[in-house]
């Protein structure tokens, strides 16, 4: 006998109507939808129906009360059991209140204000009704040239992880008892962050040492937060197509890590296999893709033309459809979905909440805690009386939500120009664009050199228009485009003091750019309300605090490079090494330009007397480490301050620095404060070769510091 209703519905159910429940389609594909567009073209080639679509399981990205309300009410009067629809969409940064990009978050080192920036996202999302949102995107990325590092928070296991939890707790929250939330699923499983070359869907080919050590602990830790959906990745992991990846899917995800919630497929990501080489067409492509665990196909056909047909022959059993069956099922239910198929839908609190003055000023609070201060010498903040000339192509620009904000609009965006219009007047703030973000004009450059002439300092506002990054947005030249580069020394060759904003997706080149600007700042794309944001920094209203998640290259010839890298055995800084003959560039240094954790503020903080609590720790015990930290400035401010570890003699090689703990702290002027850690035995493991995962006694090294370069150091012992 069923054990409870939806195996009890599930009985009830045909072959046919059980595979619909696995397709995802495109909210024009629906009848309820607001526009349905040329929709039969898209039907003819997938070959699919008005009938198939009668039972397909859920719709890719509708949004809005009136519309998925409407799409919902239609499929519940023509479906015969009455199941309804899941709504998902790309709620990635934010719904309509478009936040910072995740690699700027990431860098804000902030846990509760990402937590709260999902939480916002999902409230406006789930009166939209929004049910799932495709987030987060946890993806380990050590290269700047791929496109999607925006989507990240960056090149650290263990602080992706972390706000891995964070999304999902601000999605999701208690997602039976709690109000306006959505499930969240976790991307892309597994490894989509390390594609050769950087270039976006390409190979990824690594060790499953180097994949357990590295790739899969963010995933993991969204899922022991209760994340309720996995995706697949696009990528070949390893000479397999993630998303016909059995061992991958069923051995580690579902059997070893007992995750037992929805699998879908990334938009294509089934028929995809065929291209891949491992199917020879649908047929097979479905087969590979449900035997793997995939239970929704997103946005092609493979399950509903073949899957039934593979039953039919027995290729496939059917209880490996009735699990995937079962799983959505049970999603839709956890989602209250059979009790309202509505859920939180509504027009009213649409008006609301979305854009609210609350959430306005919560992506304001968060863009300035993710601009990262790169260099400063002795130019901000500025003055509200200094004469100032905002020239390049951002200084106006509604440009600045990055990829993946879909439901951000350019006139909800506040621009720099708005920005420092709060705080100049508009005598002192004069505006040139100067050129495109590719390209200029010979007029453009006259007229910003003009404003430059006549200020006391200019602020360049340079970067990447939002198609240089985001999916497909790969870039083997990672500097800014010349047209602007060009603009910057020509404003430079006027001798006056020069302040250089930047509006980009990934860690750029930018040694041509500090070494032409008095003061750097790396605002990445900020949201909408960027402009108020990069306003309250460069006016010092808020003293910045971010420190850089990924690390900024000193050339692209050095990526991937990244912090937690491991020795060779002819280290270049070994106290014996040889001129030559050591692990080098001759032409350009091994380290980046501005190194993981890496941020300024306008405050100064001193750090002083590191302790351990012993020399020696014991595997059941716990080592104490304290250190001073003074702010030597007179003006408050936050500091991050990071504890790394390194393991120095391990069975297989050890990273030189890990981060393992860092805490956010707000200093007065003049304030001193000890902060302390806890280091135990079970932070200090890692995968050995045989995959064992478990720590070695011997010699550690404890770090605290401001950034991974720049430390104080002691050493202990750990005993077993």
């Amino acid at each position: 006998m069923p054990e409870n209703k939806m195996e009890q519905l599930l009985e009830q159910m045909t072959v046919e109507e059980k595979v619909g429940q696995l397709v995802q389609l495109a909210t024009p594909f629906f009848r309820g939808a607001t526009d349905r567009g040329e929709i039969t073209g898209p039907m003819v080639q997938m070959n699919i129906d008005e009938e198939d679509i009668k039972n397909t399981g859920s719709v890719l990205g509708a949004s809005g009360a009136k519309e998925t309300k409407n799409i919902q009410k239609v499929h519940m009067e023509e479906s015969r059991l009455g199941i309804p629809l899941l709504f998902m969409s790309d709620i990635i940064h934010g719904f309509k209140t478009i936040f910072p990009v995740p690699l700027a978050i990431g860098c804000s080192w902030d846990i509760e204000l990402a937590e709260k920036s999902a939480a916002i996202a999902a409230k406006e999302a789930a009166v939209a009704g929004v049910h799932v949102t495709f987030s987060p995107m946890v993806d380990l990325t050590r290269d700047p040239r791929w496109g999607r590092v925006m989507e990240s928070t960056g090149e650290d296991m263990f602080l992706n992880s972390e706000f891995a939890r964070a999304f999902v707790r601000g999605f999701q929250g208690d997602l039976d008892n709690e109000k306006y939330k959505v499930a969240s699923c976790v991307k892309h499983f597994a490894a989509y962050g390390a594609p050769e070359g950087g270039r976006d869907y390409n190979t990824v080919d690594m060790s499953e040492w180097m994949l357990r050590e590295n790739y899969l602990p963010a995933y993991k830790a969204a899922l022991d937060e209760g994340c309720q959906m996995v995706m697949t990745a696009f990528n070949i992991l390893n000479g397999i197509p993630s998303t016909g990846n059995e061992q991958l899917m069923r051995g580690i995800l579902r059997d070893e890590w007992g995750f037992d919630g929805v699998l879908i497929s990334d938009w294509g990501a089934v028929k995809e296999l065929i291209p891949h080489g491992v199917a020879e067409g649908q047929k097979q492509a479905a087969e590979q893709a449900l035997k793997a665990g995939v239970d929704i196909e997103m946005m092609t056909s493979c399950y509903v033309n073949h899957v039934e047909e593979l039953i039919q022959e027995g290729t496939l059993e059917e209880s490996l459809l009735d699990e995937a069956v079962l799983r959505i099922l049970k999603l839709k239910e956890k989602l209250g979905l059979f009790e309202n198929p509505y859920r939180f839908a509504n027009e009213e609190e649409e008006e609301r909440y979305i854009l609210s003055e609350d959430h306005r000023q919560a992506s304001r609070d968060l863009a300035a805690k993710s601009i990262v201060l790169l260099k400063n010498d002795d130019m901000l903040p500025l003055a509200s009386d200094k004469k100032v000339a905002l020239v390049g192509p951002f200084a106006d620009s509604t440009d600045v939500l990055g990829p993946w904000s879909w439901g951000g609009r350019a006139e909800d965006t506040i621009t720099v120009k708005t920005g420092l219009k709060e705080y100049l007047t508009d005598e002192n703030l004069l505006v040139a664009n100067g050129t495109g973000v590719e390209e200029g004009t010979e007029q453009q450059i006259k007229e910003a050199l003009q404003a430059a002439k006549q200020a006391e300092v200019v602020v360049l506002a340079l970067g990447e228009d939002s198609d240089m990054s985001g999916e497909a947005g790969c870039r083997a030249d990672i500097r800014l485009p010349e047209v602007q580069l060009d603009l910057l020394k020509k404003v430079r060759a006027l001798g006056k003091p020069v302040v250089a904003v930047l509006f980009n997706g990934r860690p750029l080149d930018l040694r041509e750019v500090t070494e032409n600007a008095d003061a750097v700042l790396e605002a990445w794309y900020p949201g909408t309300e960027g402009g108020n944001a990069v306003a309250d920094i460069l006016l010092g209203k808020v003293n910045p605090s971010a420190k850089l998640s990924m690390s900024m290259p000193y050339s692209v010839g050095q990526v991937p490079v990244y912090y937690n890298s491991y020795n060779t055995g002819r280290p270049k800084d070994a106290p014996d090494a040889q001129e030559r003959y050591v692990s080098q560039y001759l032409d350009i240094p091994n380290g980046p330009l501005f190194p993981f954790g890496y941020g300024l503020s306008y405050s100064q903080f001193r750090y002083s007397d590191l302790q351990l609590s012993r020399e020696t720790l014991a595997a059941d015990d716990t080592l104490n480490v304290s250190i001073n930290v003074t702010n030597t400035s007179d003006l408050a401010g936050e500091e991050v301050v990071q504890l790394y570890v390194r393991d120095h003699v391990g069975e297989v090689v050890r990273p030189l620095k890990e981060l393992k703990a860092f805490e956010r702290i707000s200093l007065e002027a003049g304030e001193s404060r000890t902060i302390s850690f806890k280091i135990t035995e079970e932070q200090l493991r890692y995968y050995h070769a045989n995959l064992e995962h478990k720590s070695d006694a011997g010699e550690f090294t404890v770090f605290v510091g401001t950034n991974s370069e720049d430390v104080l150091a002691k050493s202990f012992r750990l005993q077993k």
